[in-house]
């Protein structure tokens, strides 16, 4: 079995050398030739040049395709994925075309599986993880009120006047800043049509307490049907959201002003101007904090109050980033292999045994990783 993997770009350089170092069978496929042969080509894997004519000829019964292409990529590879009976995996969130391709990738007897990257995936994980302990906590009250929170950022190491740094084009993030958002805050839902509407400060348990400014992006609430939640449970929160650096708003307070009213092309042209002033230069490691925390009252009061945090930075095996994006694909084309997880649509496991030996790994990667009991420190 071959494993088909498309795209070479910053995140995906870690995770692709370690399956062509394990050994498996590994074709890269890239639509620049030279940039696949700098980042992989002293493991001499077999680097073809991507179109979906090519991939569409090779692949076979059983192989996998790795799909770390922009997002308009993953559907036509996961349609050859099932016309071909192979597997698909990509770490982007499952799109609803996507999930539409359940029934037929049952069928085809083939998993498709997404959200196996950093945020999406090992936030899964980890919110995967505290609801089984608490479910199986002495605590675990079906009349508890539950707040569940999990923020994520990729910030510079070393801080910088405008509180961020750009490992890849601008315009994405400032797309995302136009974005609506819901979530449930105070037993109540909140909808915002711009984050920094609903900033907050959030004091992120790590070795050295930090406080961070966060705030929630996309829908939050598909996510408690993912995770287990009982659907009668009394939710006081439950966000999902994006972490920066203290003092990123009034840093960005410009930047704020102009995507209220920018168009494609003046949001084009800022993207530019920022990636010029503040991208991350070859010495100028990165960052990224990840906590996932679930707590659980009862009269107001914790009877259970964990966070799974994360603490990760560049070293000389690359950039944070890269390592938990891409690290995570790599063990989610490792489970498919193994027969690990079912045929259909599927996004970050929750089997115990993918869950431990997943986190054991992602210990690896990160400098910091721990579950934080806050009733007990």
């Amino acid at each position: 079995m071959t494993i088909h993997w498309c795209g070479t770009g910053l995140s995906a350089i870690p995770g692709l050398r370690r399956l062509i170092k394990a050994g498996h069978e590994v074709t890269v496929w890239n639509r620049t030739l030279e940039k696949a042969q700098a980042a992989v080509g002293d493991l001499n894997p077999r680097i073809n040049e991507f179109t979906l004519k090519a991939i569409s000829a090779e692949v076979q019964a059983g192989d996998v395709v790795v799909s770390m292409l922009p997002g308009d990529w993953h559907l036509p590879l996961a349609k050859i994925c099932i016309s071909k009976r192979a597997n698909f995996v990509s770490s982007s969130y499952i799109a609803p075309e996507m999930r539409a391709l359940d029934d037929a990738a049952r069928k085809a007897g083939v998993a498709l599986v997404n959200e196996v990257g950093l945020d999406p995936g090992i936030d899964h994980l980890m919110a995967h993880w505290l609801v089984a302990d608490y479910l199986g906590a002495p605590a675990y009250d079906v009349g508890n009120q539950i707040s569940f929170t999990s923020y994520c950022g990729g910030v510079p190491k070393h801080p910088n006047p405008f509180r961020y740094k750009f490992s890849w084009s601008a315009l994405g993030v400032l797309k995302a800043l136009k974005s609506p958002s819901r979530s449930i805050q105070n037993y109540t839902e909140l909808q915002v049509s711009r984050p920094w509407d609903a900033l907050q400060n959030y004091n992120a348990p790590l070795p050295q307490p930090e406080t961070f400014e966060v705030y929630p992006n996309r829908d939050s609430l598909p996510f408690m049907a993912q995770y287990n939640f009982d659907p009668v449970w009394k939710i006081k929160d439950f966000v999902r959201g994006t972490l920066r650096l203290n003092g990123w708003a009034a840093a960005w307070a410009e930047v704020f002003t102009e995507v209220k009213t920018a168009d494609d092309s003046r949001l084009k042209m800022l993207s530019e101007e920022l990636w010029t002033d503040n991208a991350y230069g070859e010495d100028d490691p990165d960052r990224v904090v990840m906590c996932v925390g679930l707590t659980a009252e009862q009269n107001g009061l914790p009877v259970y109050h964990k966070t799974y945090v994360m603490d990760a930075f560049g070293d000389a095996r690359g950039t944070a980033m890269a390592r938990l994006v891409s690290g995570p694909v790599a063990l989610a084309v490792e489970a498919v292999l193994n027969r690990e997880i079912a045929a259909g649509v599927w996004a970050a496991p929750q089997d115990a045994k993918l869950l431990d030996h997943w986190l054991n790994e992602v210990d690896k990667l990160a400098q910091h990783l721990q579950v934080v009991d806050h009733l007990k420190t």
